[in-house]
């Protein structure tokens, strides 16, 4: 009988599912309603059983005697047809007391209620509710699963809920590029001859965690990591969640993040390539899952970032490889021909830590507003400005002629730097930049006892964040222009 009700109650439930049937989310919800609905009746069997079962019990004296028990199955019979009437018969008023104009309003509620937003997709599928798509939408999140996009909607609920939970655990975001800001790569076929010696001197790919220098013979390249690497690593990653950003390949991206992060403790697959990128030769912060007000960058090519330069610190480029310095027009040795390397204690990314410990210090403990009001954009310029403060600057010759001085990069990093740039002398001024000692403003210089320095020395406090020794960066009489060099800019 029990199970003759279920099979009226699931016949009126396809009934009334049906005026539905093209709807995903609601056909979905149907299932899940029609195991409940058997739960609830199995559930509903157990109950209905015990009354039988306790006349069963009164009358177990007499369950041996097939002549007593007869009268107690007719009886059963006649229950069992009696209840099977009255569930029809509650089964037709259901359907005769629901119009159907207030049964599809009711639906209609139901359908709007439980409208899938189609937060994001696999391929032509909704992630949500399974549905296939007609169109693709959103931004595409491949280096998180390969195939998955998201709408704004989900990606900003996301973000909130994960900078809540980092501002609890006092973490912000931190993204770090590859080439020449973590490490330096070079083919094999374009190592010159006074770097041959470095193939005999390659660390172990067994345990890459002991090692600095890595021949990758798949590849055909050689990986040299910066020194300081690894323990930037380990300490930044207890202040942020990091991202590995680069302009290089997928394959090239992975491999590198298996170099820096045997383990996967720093950055699990928050790793993106220029597969990932929503715009050509251009890096954004449109896929990072984190808000923009909690991020911070490390990247040595500032036009890379032209929508982030407010999160962006810039490094000094590592350029280990003779190659690289040729890529970047330096006429030079390279670090690798003079056999030589970047300052474990006070390299740049060593001073760059020191950095980055006293934004997050003045992001969670110095700073008086709401947490989650606070941006660290705003502070990363509250400290740059500390750097040059007090300086007043002068130019010698070091724009073009008749170039607008206010526009030049020297200026703006100066300006950036708390110092105030102006274009005549006066007592208040501090420092005059030039490549010649010979020139009026120069002159004026040395015979008012004021700084002559080279503009190597606005660079060199902008990479090293802190003013460097005037002394190390004096213009002395018959100086050639400089030339670049692909030492440190603190040397």
């Amino acid at each position: 009988m029990v199970l003759f009700s279920i099979l009226c109650l699931r016949l009126l439930l396809i009934s009334t599912m049906s005026l539905v049937s093209d709807s995903p989310v609601n056909s979905s919800s149907s299932d899940d309603f029609a195991a409940f609905l058997d739960d609830a009746l199995d559930s509903g069997t157990s109950s209905q059983s015990s009354p039988e079962e306790d006349d069963d019990d009164d009358d177990k004296d007499n369950h041996n005697d097939p002549e007593a028990q007869l009268p107690n199955d007719l009886d059963t019979q006649r229950i069992k047809r009696r209840k099977v009437a009255e569930e029809l018969e509650n089964i037709e008023e259901l359907q005769a007391s629901t119009s159907h104009s207030s049964l599809e309003q009711t639906l209609e509620a139901s359908k709007k209620k439980d409208e899938c937003t189609h937060p994001g997709s696999f391929g032509e599928m909704c992630i949500l509710c399974g549905q296939r798509l007609q169109a693709e939408s959103g931004v595409t999140f491949g280096y998180i699963h390969k195939g998955l996009r998201l709408q704004n909607d989900e990606i900003v609920r996301l973000r909130n809920t994960d900078m809540k939970n980092l501002l609890r655990h006092k973490k912000l975001y931190l993204v770090l590029d590859l080439d020449h800001t973590l490490l330096n790569s070079t083919e094999l076929r374009d190592m010159t001859s006074e770097e041959e010696y470095l193939k005999s001197q390659t660390d172990s790919l067994q345990d890459v965690s002991k090692g600095n220098l890595f021949m990758l013979n798949l590849m055909h390249m050689m990986t040299k990591l910066r020194p300081f690497a690894r323990t930037f690593l380990k300490e930044a990653s207890e202040m942020f969640e990091m991202y590995i950003y680069t302009m290089g390949d997928r394959a090239y991206a992975l491999e590198m993040a298996k170099l820096l992060d045997p383990q996967r403790e720093y950055f699990s697959s928050r790793v993106i390539s220029r597969d990932d990128g929503t715009q050509k030769h251009q890096k954004g912060l449109d896929i990072v899952l984190g808000q923009e007000s909690a991020v911070l960058i490390l990247d040595d090519t500032e036009h890379a970032w032209t929508k982030h330069k407010e999160n962006l610190i810039l490094m000094e480029r590592y350029l280990f490889f003779a190659s690289s310095c040729r890529q970047f027009g330096f006429n030079c040795k390279s670090l690798s021909e003079l056999k030589s390397d970047e300052s474990d204690t006070d390299g740049a990314l060593a001073t760059v830590l020191e950095v980055l410990k006293q934004i997050h210090k003045m992001f969670f403990d110095e700073l008086k507003d709401n947490l989650v009001d606070r941006d660290v954009r705003q502070v990363l310029k509250t400290v740059k400005k500390e750097i040059l403060k007090g300086c007043k600057i002068v130019f010698s010759r070091v724009f073009p002629t008749k170039y607008q001085a206010e526009n030049h990069h020297l200026w703006k990093m100066a300006e950036q730097l708390g110092a105030t740039c102006a274009t005549e002398l006066d007592s208040s001024v501090t420092h005059v930049v030039s490549n010649d000692v010979g020139t009026e403003k120069s002159r004026w210089a040395v015979k008012h006892n004021k700084f002559l320095v080279l503009p190597r020395w606005i660079e060199a406090a902008n990479y090293m964040w802190q003013k460097k020794p005037e002394e190390n960066f004096s213009v002395k009489p018959n100086e050639e222009p400089i030339t670049p060099v692909c030492s440190n800019a603190n040397s």
